[in-house]
């Protein structure tokens, strides 16, 4: 899981769906993908899925893709790397595709490890920070908008350094542990 190169279509579903904001529990087995999701969580994952169906037809294709990496602020993405996301699909990716894809990825998987991946699409060198200005545009103006109030709610808990970067390492383990390493 922790080999896999940031841009895999579940990370940038992740970020869409704004997974910093709401820590999701641990999924634990189901026979239906619909009953490994609570109904609130189904309803946040059909919003972000039709944030990334920009062309509104039902399926996520490497156009929508593209997209939405676009949206992200991530252009010139590979061609090939749009082919290898689609080809994660066993075929076309509808909701329910994408939402038992998702849910077999999730499933047993390290809440906080999750977290880490969609913040590592955007931190490519692996520097473990990001700028802080990026961030909270990316938050105020992607999927479920961050307020104003709550910007600033999350850089008084979590304050940018002297050179602007948010340790979102730190951030992460504490929306998943409830508190601060030390």
């Amino acid at each position: 899981q922790s080999s896999e190169k940031p841009g895999n279509i579940y990370l940038i579903f992740l970020f869409v769906l704004q997974a910093p904001k709401k820590a999701k529990k641990k999924i634990e087995g189901g026979s239906n993908v619909f009953s490994m999701f609570e109904q609130t969580q189904i309803q946040e994952f059909k919003e972000a899925f039709t944030i990334m169906d920009q062309n509104r037809d039902g399926f996520i294709d490497k156009a929508d893709l593209r997209d939405t990496f676009a949206a992200l602020g991530r252009l010139n993405v590979k061609n090939e790397e749009l082919e290898d996301m689609v080809k994660e699909a066993p075929g076309p990716i509808n909701f329910t595709v994408f939402l038992t894809m998702f849910g077999e990825k999730l499933k047993g998987t390290d809440p906080e490890e999750t977290i880490l991946n969609a913040f590592k699409i955007f931190d490519p060198e692996g520097k473990g920070h990001i700028k802080a200005d990026y961030i909270k545009e990316m938050l105020m103006t992607q999927a479920d908008r961050f307020s104003q109030e709550e910007i600033k709610q999350m850089f008084a808990a979590f304050p940018p350094d002297v050179s602007g970067n948010l340790d979102y390492k730190n951030l992460c383990y504490v929306i998943t542990h409830g508190e601060e390493k030390d």
